[in-house]
């Protein structure tokens, strides 16, 4: 089990027991190399959604109005989780656009609107992108190299000019004081982990590192008042009362012809891509769920 099935997990573990200088980045977390990447599913679907984009002329918009168009286009694509763990042996990266899970969903979005702005179609281009912002520093190495926690995603995606965490900034912002070792407390619920004593120790790393950082959310309650900063394409983590972990799920925000803020997500109730309602209404129907982070996609080459 991983980042993107913990968050459906972990609740199961309740009941019974989830800047540099930007020309200096673009050096530093440089493009894998080609032969290094790694398995994809859905060829067909990509393709699609690159000749739509071309059709419609997406590759002139802003990165995050891209990633509206790219978002509403995976509509009624199944839920899915545990895409990214077929293989348990060697960690590779995997596209998988036939079934996305609530990271996967934003983190492909995200790559597509990529791949698109910069005129990129094959599907290792996908893979590229994918592989770059979802493994720290873009390296494939173990499984302790990807970015389970989304604290630590928007961290190192800030570090690559690839987002930047916005969270801090906005109105009725609060540290957000938490312990995060979930993982470490778990290991017999990811098959990486369990009875793998190096992993385990990386990993603990991995959450003394994220644990030295101030981290910041919008409490629940302050959501609705400073909505109106919020924009289409913007990455929404919301923040859990789940011990050790930071967020329980995640999806992007989509202002719709209305100008309702709307929460765009791979939904495990509605079990498919689903745009649902309100971003603040959602989070007033879970008790668990406390508040938001929210991290800004960049536009490329900036």
């Amino acid at each position: 089990m991983n980042r993107r099935n913990f968050f459906k997990r972990s609740t199961l573990l309740i009941v019974g027991a989830t800047l540099a200088e930007r020309l200096s980045t673009s050096d530093l977390f440089a493009y894998p190399d080609k032969e290094k990447v790694g398995s994809f599913e859905g060829e067909d679907a990509f393709r699609q959604l690159i000749k739509e984009a071309k059709e419609k002329g997406w590759s002139g918009r802003p990165i995050n109005e891209i990633m509206g168009h790219v978002g509403l286009a995976l509509l009624t694509t199944p839920y899915v989780a545990g895409t990214l763990d077929k293989s348990t042996a060697t960690e590779v990266c995997t596209a998988n656009l036939l079934g996305l899970d609530c990271v996967t969903f934003y983190e492909t979005t995200l790559a597509v609107a990529r791949c698109i702005k910069q005129g990129k179609t094959e599907p290792d281009d996908l893979l590229n992108e994918l592989t770059r912002m979802r493994y720290r520093n873009g390296e494939v190495t173990d499984y302790t190299s990807r970015l389970h926690y989304v604290v630590e995603w928007y961290s190192d995606n800030q570090k690559k000019g690839i987002v930047q965490d916005i969270t801090s900034t906005l109105p009725g912002a609060k540290k957000y004081d938490k312990l995060i070792n979930f993982m470490s407390r778990h290991t017999d619920a990811y098959k990486q982990l369990k009875g793998n004593a190096e992993l385990i120790e990386k990993i603990k790393k991995v959450e003394d590192s994220i644990n030295e950082v101030e981290h910041y959310y919008i409490p629940k309650n302050s959501i609705k008042e400073m909505e109106e900063n919020l924009q289409t394409g913007d990455i929404v983590a919301i923040t859990t009362t789940i011990i050790g972990l930071d967020v329980s799920h995640t999806g992007l925000c989509y202002r719709d012809q209305e100008g309702r803020l709307r929460l765009l997500h791979a939904s495990l109730t509605q079990k498919q891509v689903f745009l649902d309602t309100d971003l603040h209404t959602y989070l007033a129907g879970n008790s668990k769920q406390t508040g938001i982070m929210v991290a800004r996609p960049l536009e490329v080459g900036t």
